[in-house]
C-alpha cells in the first residue's frame, strides 16, 4: 500500500509537471502567436499610415495646384497689358500636371498672326501647328498625338497635344496649344476640363488687351504721316537712354527737317505740303533700321532714336536718307532735301540734353549755308 501510494504519489507528481510543462509551452506558443499577430496588426497600421500619407500628400499636392490654377484664372482679366495677360495665359497652362509646353496663336488684324509661346526648347514653335478643322465646323478642342521617326525621335520631343479655340463674344481670336512630352501620354477630360476654364477667361481678356493697344498704338502715331508722334517720342528717348546707360550700350539720336519747307508751303498750299510731309515720312520709313524709331515731333521737324550704335551708324542713316529724299521729285513740289544733326548719348545725358545737341546740330548744318549737310554734336 506504501508503495502503491508512493507510486501514486509519483505519477501524481509526474502528471502535475507534465501539466505545468503544457502550461508553459502552450503559453508560449499562445505569446507567440499574439505576438505575431501584433506584428501583422502594426505592419497592417504602418501601410495603411503610409497611404493615408501619400494620400494627403496628393490632396496637398492638388490643393495647392487648384490654388494656383485659380490664382491665374483670377489674375488674367487683371491687366490690360497684352504681353502680361499672355504670360499669365501661359503661366495657368503650365501649372497643369501633364503639360509641358505652352503656344497662343492670335489671329486678326493685319500682318502676320501674334504668338506667344513657353516651354519650348531651341527655335520657337511653328504657329501654323494651330488650326480647326477642315470643314470650319465650331469644335471644343483638337486632340493631337505625335509619333517620331526613330532617327529623328528626341528625349524632349512633344508626344500630345490638346488644342482649344479662344474665344471672344462668340468669335474665335485664335488658339491655344498644351503639349506634353511625357512618352504615351494622353489628355484626359479632367486636363480638358481645366484647359477649357483657362481660355474661357483668357479669350475676352485677350481681345480686351489687344484692343487697348491697339488703341494706344493709335494714340501714339501722327495722323498725318504714320510715323510715332511727339509724346511717344519724348517716352521712348528716356526709356531707351535708361536701358542703354544701365546695361553700358550705345544710343544715338538723329534730329532732321525738310529744308525750305516754309517756301514750298506758300509756294503749293497747305494740303500739297502736308502731302510732302508724308512722303518725307514713307521715304524715313524705307531707309530706318526696324530697331529703329522714326519720329514726327512737330510740323516739318523729324526724330529717329537709333539704339544700339553710335555716331557712325548715325551718320550712315542720315547719309541714306539724304539719298532717299534727292533719289525722285516730290509730287507738287519736286526736288525736296533735309538737314539733319547728331548727337551719341553721354555718361552725363538724360533725354532733354541729347535732344538739344542734336536739335543744335541740327540748326548748326542749316546756318551754314549749306542745307543738306550734317552737323555731328553742334561740330560742322
Amino acid at each position: 500500500m506504501n508503495h502503491l501510494g508512493l507510486a501514486l504519489s509519483a505519477a501524481l507528481g509526474a502528471a502535475v509537471i507534465l501539466i505545468l510543462l503544457l502550461l508553459v509551452v502552450g503559453s508560449r506558443r499562445s505569446r507567440r502567436r499574439a505576438d505575431a499577430r501584433v506584428a501583422e496588426v502594426v505592419q497592417a497600421l504602418e501601410g495603411r499610415m503610409n497611404e493615408l500619407a501619400q494620400e494627403l500628400s496628393a490632396a496637398v499636392e492638388r490643393a495647392e495646384s487648384e490654388t494656383r490654377r485659380s490664382r491665374f484664372l483670377g489674375e488674367i482679366a487683371g491687366s490690360i497689358d497684352l504681353d502680361d495677360v499672355l504670360t499669365r495665359t501661359l503661366e495657368g497652362a503650365l501649372a497643369l500636371p501633364l503639360v509641358d509646353a505652352v503656344l497662343v496663336r492670335l489671329d486678326g488684324g493685319d500682318g502676320a498672326p501674334l504668338t506667344a509661346s513657353m516651354g519650348f526648347e531651341g527655335d520657337d514653335p511653328d504657329p501654323q501647328a494651330l488650326g480647326g478643322p477642315p470643314d470650319r465646323r465650331q469644335l471644343r478642342a483638337v486632340e493631337l498625338m505625335y509619333h517620331h521617326a526613330a532617327e529623328e525621335y528626341a528625349a524632349h520631343a512633344v508626344t500630345a497635344g490638346l488644342v482649344l479655340p479662344l474665344v471672344d463674344r462668340g468669335s474665335a481670336i485664335g488658339w491655344l496649344g498644351a503639349y506634353t512630352r511625357a512618352a504615351g501620354a494622353q489628355f484626359a477630360s479632367d486636363d480638358l476640363r481645366r484647359l477649357s476654364e483657362l481660355v474661357e477667361r483668357a479669350g475676352p481678356a485677350i481681345e480686351n488687351a489687344r484692343r487697348f493697344r491697339e488703341a494706344r498704338q493709335l494714340a501714339d502715331l501722327d495722323a498725318l504721316t504714320g510715323l510715332h508722334n511727339r509724346r511717344f517720342f519724348h517716352e521712348t528717348l528716356q526709356r531707351e537712354i535708361t536701358r542703354a546707360q544701365r546695361y553700358g550700350r550705345r544710343l544715338a539720336l538723329v534730329v532732321g527737317d525738310v529744308d525750305g519747307f516754309k517756301a514750298i508751303n506758300d509756294r503749293i498750299g497747305h494740303l500739297a505740303g502736308d502731302a510732302v510731309l508724308a512722303e518725307a515720312a514713307n521715304r524715313i520709313r524705307q531707309v530706318v533700321r526696324a530697331s529703329d524709331v522714326p519720329c514726327r515731333i512737330g510740323g516739318d521737324e523729324f526724330a529717329v532714336i537709333v539704339p544700339e550704335a553710335g555716331m557712325d551708324e548715325a551718320q550712315r542713316l542720315v547719309l541714306r536718307l539724304r539719298q532717299a529724299f534727292a533719289a525722285k521729285p516730290f509730287p507738287h513740289a519736286g526736288r525736296v532735301g533735309i538737314s539733319a544733326g547728331l548727337a551719341e548719348l553721354q555718361p552725363e545725358d538724360d533725354a532733354t540734353r541729347i535732344f538739344e545737341r542734336a536739335d543744335e546740330a541740327m540748326y548748326a548744318a542749316k546756318d551754314s549755308g549749306r542745307p543738306g549737310l550734317t552737323a555731328a554734336d553742334g561740330a560742322a
